[in-house]
């Protein structure tokens, strides 16, 4: 079994706004503008809003909460059935997402046995819930909601046997020059975790791997095929996944961080492309956040988001929520503090209130909520680098359009004890 991290490589009461939070003064300090101004203009989750959206970042400031994983099936509940979303991209491998999608729409296969492959800390009964409604909704449904995964870092042998399967229908004269160059780099394996540990840890010169998965990448790419043909831009996203994976675990760890997010905006566009719907691109705020300049105090790292990318192509169209905490604990457990003075998440729980739904575009705004809007902001960044871990870089209202914030968390239940 796979046991590899992202990072190495309902509606319930808990989810309600309290009635003293909204449009009240208590639970903040009448001398401070900008929590008043919170306060004033916190409002219940359920009215959620995503405008023009097409493609919604729905960001969590940590993985594997009860909490924000609950309250993010909330809002997904709410996309798909009163905002028209039909597609979900998900922070975790697209080969394995491909099975999951199957599952989703048709039933086909054994859930747990398929969430056992997802990152260790996507294994848990409340993501479990996400694949039980899609699969409940899709059941009674004629307009399906679509599931893919947004990453290329645990690229399957499905995806070869696609690629391969694919050439030999449509050009079996190219054939025997695929293979070889696939079979020299199919994975051995089916633990993709020791296989990445392997390609990544104990392959000196992976400059062979790369060139072979390149040139799989290109032979496909260049394969005649009608406009809009669907079974050649699937087979070609198969290949492009082999291509990053080999790649991406060729570079060295600070360039790695960058081709990852960019390589993950790519997939979305290109998830929303292929589906032609509305897509809810589900992981860390991160990843998520329009954050063109980020920096990670711990490990101490810089790069460009998905999110950023996403923006720049999108606009408007895309919209950032990000899910936020003040304390608690993750699966781990990690132990997570209060949010330190010098963060924003300290003025979101200043209000005094549980949850609630703050859109930081909200009009009129004080000069002090301005400045605190658009200067370099700090927030929680990775616990399992310690606690004080945060992230900087850009101002929070680059970050979200939106944020959900949450005062206490507790750890979500994995699927095996």
């Amino acid at each position: 079994m796979e046991t590899i991290s992202r990072r190495t490589l309902l509606a319930g009461s808990a989810l309600g706004v309290t009635a003293a939070g909204l449009g009240g003064t208590a639970g903040y300090a009448t001398g401070d503008p900008i929590t008043r101004w919170i306060t004033e203009n916190a409002k219940p989750i359920s009215e959620l809003q995503p405008g023009n959206a097409q493609i919604v970042g729905l960001g969590e400031a940590v993985h594997a909460t009860a909490e924000i994983t609950h309250l993010k099936l909330r809002v997904i509940r709410d996309l798909v059935e009163h905002h028209g979303f039909r597609a979900i991209a998900f922070e975790d491998d697209w080969s394995l997402g491909t099975q999951l999608n199957d599952y989703v729409l048709t039933g086909r296969g054994d859930l747990y046995a398929l969430m056992g492959q997802l990152s260790t800390e996507a294994r848990t009964h409340e993501n479990a819930e996400l694949f039980e409604y899609l699969r409940a909704y899709n059941a009674t449904h004629r307009d399906k909601v679509r599931f893919a995964g947004s990453e290329y870092f645990s690229t399957r042998r499905l995806s070869y046997d696609a690629v391969s399967e694919y050439v030999a229908r449509r050009a079996p004269h190219r054939l025997a020059e695929l293979h070889r160059s696939l079979d020299p780099i199919r994975p051995t394996t089916d633990d993709m975790g020791a296989y990445v540990q392997w390609y990544w840890q104990e392959v000196k010169d992976k400059t062979p791997y790369v060139a072979k998965a390149r040139a799989v990448y290109s032979l496909v790419r260049d394969l005649p095929h009608r406009p809009n043909d669907r079974d050649y831009a699937l087979t070609e996203h198969h290949a492009r996944q082999i291509r990053s994976f080999y790649t991406a675990f060729s570079l060295p760890e600070d360039q790695n961080w960058l081709y990852r997010d960019a390589r993950a905006a790519e997939n979305v566009h290109w998830w929303h492309s292929f589906t032609r719907n509305k897509v809810i691109y589900w992981a860390a705020s991160a990843h998520t956040a329009n954050a063109p300049h980020l920096q990670v105090s711990e490990p101490p790292v810089a790069f460009r988001s998905a999110g950023s990318y996403l923006r720049a192509w999108y606009g408007d169209r895309y919209r950032s929520i990000g899910c936020t905490l003040d304390h608690g604990t993750s699966l781990g457990p990690l132990t997570m503090p209060p949010a330190p003075t010098d963060w924003f998440e300290h003025q979101l729980t200043a209000t005094g209130l549980d949850d609630f739904l703050l859109d930081l575009r909200t009009e009129p705004q004080p000069a002090a909520v301005r400045a605190w809007l658009h200067r370099t902001a700090k927030t929680r960044g990775f616990p399992d680098a310690g606690p004080s871990s945060y992230l900087t870089g850009d101002s929070l209202a680059d970050w979200f359009d939106v944020v959900l914030h949450t005062r206490e968390v507790t750890p979500t239940h994995p699927l095996v004890s």
